[in-house]
């Protein structure tokens, strides 16, 4: 405790911190907000059964990721899943289309131009999005819930309004980046997530004390699984492969340094939780395409909408397995590292430089993927077994799956970018005995 004051005293002494802090606070202070504004001419003590939909199945995890706006009707009820859409879409087309990779090679510029073009998909999407989310809010409440109805009273301005709460969602995230601490896209989804756990918590606390729940040794028991299963999701985010390079002699000056080896860190799961959200987003796509009307769906879709069923799990598994190597083909270039190497009189020990390091750089990387996109996937699909095991759906949701990935992997980056702020300022860091190591940051195995 006294370690802790001690931490929360350094970071105030620090201004440039505090003032991250603070502005990262107060955006998502206006974010939690606006997840409670319901949507104008609609009354919100008939909610009942739209929030009765979003406790269950692929709704849930809709509204999850929506911190809750989903089943209040609120002007940010659609959150930042469009934007998301929107971002997997240019990305793939960034893999596909020389346009794309061209800017991609163009560095500061041709990234704002991608997310220029990232804003105006994401509004192309909300077009769509928003007419579907209110022809379910038509479908499950009654005709009295709507104080004020017709196309232009009600629905045309509601378009407006959920389409402009996405935007100003997505500008929340993008000010959090740049004036606050972490990323805001990723930390508007976790703040969302834990938003729901108290509550879920103490539902799970109260079933297990009840006559067939079990008793507090079962709950306990669900604690300690819990426990082991977050310490496996922060070890999988953490995990580095090292590879040893020996730097050739270099002279600066007029001394000699030789014999000095360093490491590459190649990461286990060097995608961190991206190829999670992409995965989910995806499996969104039949529950909007059927207007979010879950009780529609049939056949495939309805196969895709129940997140215990067997065909849902295996489709989200291997979109993550294959998410995973896109994302960390994305943001790994092997080539771009073997001539960076080169430029620094560097070279792995047996390979010759060139074409051979960039072929051994990518096989080790193809290698060490494949176990870390398998562990990822396992953890992603771990809720369901927890809900068959009889665990509360809402809680079930922190035994793995997006719920853990996320909050693990934003807390970490975020640690580690308050801790950088610290180190550069001479004070000790977040852990005392060393450096706290983030989704970018190294392990040894």
């Amino acid at each position: 405790m006294k370690r802790f004051i001690e931490i929360i005293k350094t970071i105030y002494k620090i201004e440039d911190l505090r003032n991250k802090i603070l502005i990262t606070l107060g955006f998502i202070l206006v974010y939690r907000f606006g997840a409670h504004v319901v949507l104008p001419g609609l009354d919100p003590m008939q909610l009942e059964n739209l929030q009765q939909q979003s406790s269950t199945g692929l709704m849930s995890l809709l509204n999850m990721f929506s911190g809750g706006a989903f089943a209040n009707a609120s002007i940010f009820a659609l959150g930042i899943m469009p934007y998301i859409s929107a971002s997997i879409v240019v990305q793939l087309l960034g893999m596909a289309v020389p346009y794309f990779q061209k800017l991609q090679k163009e560095g500061e510029s041709g990234r704002k131009k991608m997310n220029q073009i990232t804003r105006y998909l994401t509004i192309l999407i909300l077009i769509f999005q928003a007419p579907a989310y209110l022809a379910n809010l038509h479908y499950q409440l009654p005709p009295s819930a709507f104080v004020i109805s017709g196309f232009w009273g009600f629905n045309l301005p509601s378009v407006i309004i959920l389409t402009a709460g996405t935007i100003f969602v997505m500008w929340l995230g993008e000010k959090i980046t740049d004036k606050g601490i972490g990323n805001g896209i990723s930390l508007l989804i976790m703040i969302g997530i834990i938003a729901r756990l108290p509550s879920a918590l103490f539902y799970e606390f109260g079933a297990r004390l009840e006559a067939q729940g079990g008793g507090l040794v079962a709950f306990l028991v669900e604690m300690v699984i819990l426990f082991i299963v977050f310490v496996f999701a922060i070890a999988l985010i953490q995990a580095v492969r090292k590879v040893p390079v020996q730097y050739a002699k270099r002279i600066i000056g007029n001394k000699q340094y030789g014999g000095v080896r360093q490491y590459l860190p190649l990461k286990l799961n060097a995608a961190g939780v991206m190829p999670i959200i992409f995965a989910q987003a995806l499996m969104f796509i039949p529950l909007m395409l059927a207007g979010f009307k879950s009780d529609a769906l049939s056949g495939i879709g309805a196969a895709f909408s129940d997140i215990t069923g067997f065909w849902y799990n295996f489709v989200y598994a291997i979109m993550i397995i294959l998410f995973t190597y896109f994302y960390t083909a994305v943001i790994i270039n092997p080539t771009q590292m073997a001539e960076e190497l080169r430029k620094n009189g560097g070279f792995i020990p047996g390979i010759k430089p060139g074409k051979k390091t960039v072929e051994h750089l990518d096989s080790i990387m193809s290698k060490i993927t494949l176990p870390g996109s398998i562990f990822l996937a396992i953890i992603a699909i771990m809720p369901a077994f927890a809900m068959i095991a009889g665990v509360n759906r809402d809680f079930a949701y922190f035994y793995g799956g997006t719920s853990l990935l996320i909050l693990v992997g934003v807390v970490l980056d975020t640690l580690q970018q308050i801790e950088s702020h610290m180190l550069m300022r001479h004070y000790d860091g977040l852990m005392k005995g060393g450096k706290l190591t983030g989704r970018s940051g190294s392990a040894a195995l």
